[in-house]
């Protein structure tokens, strides 16, 4: 995703992981561990590389790391180590995977599916986004009304009641497992399974078009019972946390 951006890069260090889109959304510009941290001092220095990285740009960024790539005792300091960089928690998010889905457990709306084609569809999942994470419109289109976004790995969707977007998803083809990403409900369209029945139809595309029945994502809190219900299962527990663009606090 950093790679599709108009001014993102992915940067490779001995000791951490850039994926920076250079955009608003903090998420987007992410830093992740190289190798599980087994010492204080080995996840101070990930980190200390990762700011001095961003420090050059004009953004927030994040750090995310899997608790299961922390020692014990580093992770019963690692908010601590964290916070010398500025970094505050933001979210915990479960990592789930599925070989495949379970039944609906109740019906499912008919909703009119629209594959993301062009600028209405980018611009959809992006509002759709921006709405679910409290951001503007203008943060939410800067990251994703982005054209080399659905290249050939990837597929939109976009759930409409009517005329009016209500659900997203993207699925991408990675490392032959379809991962799923911008799973998004408006607020006046949630709690009518929107959600599902477009996840299932891009699962679908997955499977008819690249042969792909392993299925990976990320849960935050909310969407986790969903996820639970559709057949995904927990495997590790990632923490995020944030840094204000350099020069502030």
């Amino acid at each position: 995703m950093a790679l599709a951006g108009r001014a993102g890069e992915v940067v490779e260090r001995p000791e951490i992981y850039i994926a920076a889109s250079h955009v608003s959304w903090a998420l987007m510009n992410a830093s992740f561990l190289r190798a599980p941290a087994e010492t204080e001092q080995a996840l101070a220095t990930s980190v200390a590389s990762a700011a001095r990285y961003f420090s050059t740009g004009k953004h927030a960024w994040t750090f995310v790391v899997s608790d299961d790539w922390l020692a014990p005792q580093v992770r019963e300091r690692a908010e601590s180590i964290l916070a010398w960089y500025k970094l505050k928690p933001l979210a915990v998010i479960t990592g789930m995977v599925a070989d495949g889905l379970a039944e609906p457990t109740h019906p499912l709306p008919s909703l009119e599916f629209r594959p993301v084609q062009d600028t209405w569809g980018r611009q959809a999942v992006a509002d759709i986004n921006a709405q679910s994470y409290d951001a503007s419109r203008e943060t939410g289109r800067e990251a994703f009304d982005v054209e080399a976004l659905y290249g050939p790995d990837s597929r939109g969707f976009v759930a409409c009641r009517g005329d009016a977007p209500a659900s997203s998803t993207v699925v991408m083809r990675v490392d032959d497992v379809a991962y799923i990403a911008l799973v998004a409900t408006s607020p006046e369209h949630r709690r009518v399974g929107a959600a599902e029945v477009v996840m299932r139809r891009a699962l679908q595309e997955a499977r008819d078009a690249w042969g792909l029945q392993r299925t990976v994502l990320h849960a935050t809190e909310a969407g986790l019972p969903l996820y639970l219900r559709m057949g995904y299962r927990p495997v590790t527990r990632f923490r995020v946390y944030k840094a204000p663009p350099p020069g502030t606090t």
